[in-house]
């Protein structure tokens, strides 16, 4: 009675040729001879050798399944012998590293890296948004050769020593009967074939250095460390490949007045002691145009006044941030004798001659809070 190779490897008549590796790759690492040496299990793995190099050739697989003798197929050999399946070694490499060589040749057309370029923006365009050109020095596809690499009127050739399969196959004797390696073609690097005459423009890469200039639609909103991506403009590939994807990454100049926190904007108005007890209007040039910022009566040091919708746009939804105005009151340190006589006059009015004060806890020092890590409290 013949074989039942669907039997041998665990599968159905119906089974795919991924369920079929599968199932050859679980039994080889299990059956190895390095892994079991039991003269039966050796019997084993040479029969389940033999049935995976008939149900893994599609031409064999189909003379086996009308009933007919496998080895008559097209490029068939023997099926008894114990390296007779070895054809299909880089499989059994594969089941005990998880590795298989990679066949065929290799595509000289590859994509391109990624590239960042820096753009400096102003406060209000980033808290605006804005429209930018940009110069981006980067690697194009070559005019010359269109990419391909050989000079104009020239071709690429297949490779002779591996006749445009990329790699080059090796027949050794081990203990496990006769095994055949492949390895990249070292005369075309694994391409397939050879470029006799390099583009000169290129050398042969299919690409060169260009500058050219680009325009950039700044969101508003944007901060210190965003980027943009503009896909498709960073380095063209080798062999004129698709283009990766350029970064352009956000960095925000320093305003003389406003400091960003977020999506609000912080700024110090100094105002005289006077103009805080009795209150003013302060002229503030915001991102809108000039706005009056209203000082009240009583305005205490450290105060802040809260100008809503006057900060940056949010990079997400709708609205603004807010613009913080925080109020500094200066306290006069040189008076003449008529502005002192003044003040003492107020003083006596308002009882303040010799005020008492009003402590409480405050934030310790460097040094105190080091003295007291020190002295265990």
């Amino acid at each position: 009675m013949a074989t039942d190779y669907y039997a041998v490897l665990g599968v159905q008549r119906d089974a795919s040729q991924d369920e079929i590796k599968k199932a050859f790759r679980r039994l080889a690492r299990e059956l190895h001879p390095d892994v079991n040496p039991d003269p039966k299990t050796q019997d084993r793995f040479k029969e389940i050798n033999t049935a995976y190099e008939v149900l893994s050739d599609p031409q064999k697989k189909q003379v086996y399944d009308l009933g007919g003798d496998p080895a008559s197929a097209a490029g068939g050999g023997g099926a008894g012998g114990f390296g007779a399946g070895f054809g299909n070694f880089s499989d059994i490499m594969d089941a005990f590293f998880g590795t298989a060589s990679q066949r065929g040749p290799r595509s000289r057309t590859r994509r391109g890296q990624d590239a960042m370029i820096r753009l400096d923006v102003e406060l209000d365009e980033a808290a605006f948004g804005t429209t930018k050109d940009i110069q981006v020095d980067t690697a194009t596809v070559c005019g010359s050769c269109s990419g391909e690499g050989a000079a104009p009127g020239t071709s690429a050739q297949t490779c002779d020593m591996c006749r445009g399969r990329g790699e080059v196959s090796q027949v050794t004797r081990s203990f496990l009967g006769q095994v055949m390696t492949s390895r990249p073609c070292p005369q075309c690097q694994g391409f397939g074939t050879v470029v006799p005459t390099p583009c000169p423009e290129c050398a042969g890469d299919g690409r060169i250095r260009s500058r050219r200039t680009l325009t950039v639609k700044v969101p508003a909103g944007v901060d210190n460390g965003t980027r943009i991506q503009l896909a498709g403009e960073g380095e063209v590939g080798p062999g004129g490949g698709p283009a990766g994807d350029l970064y352009v990454e956000i960095h925000e100049a320093s305003h003389p007045t406003f400091q960003r926190r977020g999506d609000d904007l912080h700024c110090t108005v100094t105002i005289p002691m006077t103009a805080a007890a009795l209150g003013t209007k302060v002229p503030l040039e915001t991102l809108d145009g000039k706005e009056e910022v209203d000082i009240r009566p009583g305005t205490q040091s450290g105060q802040s006044i809260p100008l809503h919708e006057r900060g940056v746009t949010h990079l997400r939804g709708g609205g603004r941030g807010q613009l913080i105005v925080h109020v500094e009151v200066l306290t006069p340190t040189k008076m003449d004798t008529e502005q002192e006589e003044l003040l003492r006059q107020l003083s006596q009015m308002r009882g303040e001659e010799r005020p008492e004060g009003h402590f409480q806890p405050g934030q310790q020092g460097l040094f105190s809070r080091l003295k007291d890590a020190f002295n265990g409290r």
